[in-house]
């Protein structure tokens, strides 16, 4: 069984590879515009969960998914031969909706910020010169 260290640097190596796999060599339009967040590989070394989002949102996670599905034993095979391993981990992809929040809850902050009355410590540099 491979150490918690290998096990990270295989992933690290998988986010890397299928990175640069999604930028320059995969053409299905479904997969255009996908950002690798994450790859976990069990202890096993079975499995390669595979996280992915887009800037257009959680609309477009079906059909990212569904090509990334279809494309699984090309880019599985393409990592096959970078990463060498004993047995290639089978790769499942999902949707993280991690960025997705976080530019929420930092449209939120914005908006809380700017709904804030301004403090009566915070006077302008004017104010301070007129008193």
């Amino acid at each position: 069984m491979p150490s918690k260290v290998r096990i990270e640097r295989i992933a690290e190596r998988v986010y890397e590879e299928l990175t640069e796999l999604l930028l320059y060599q995969i053409q299905d339009p479904r997969v255009s515009g996908v950002t690798v967040t994450d790859v976990k590989v069990d202890r096993e070394l079975s499995f390669a969960d595979i996280y992915v989002s887009a800037l257009e949102g959680h609309e477009r996670a079906e059909e990212v998914l569904s090509g990334l599905q279809s494309a699984a034993g090309f880019i599985r095979g393409r990592l096959a031969k970078s990463i060498q391993l004993r047995s290639f981990p089978v790769l499942r992809f999902h949707w993280d909706p991690t960025p997705e929040r976080a530019d929420r809850i930092e449209q939120l902050l914005h908006q809380i910020r700017e709904e804030q009355p301004p403090a009566e410590n915070d006077a302008t540099p004017e104010e301070d010169q007129n008193a």
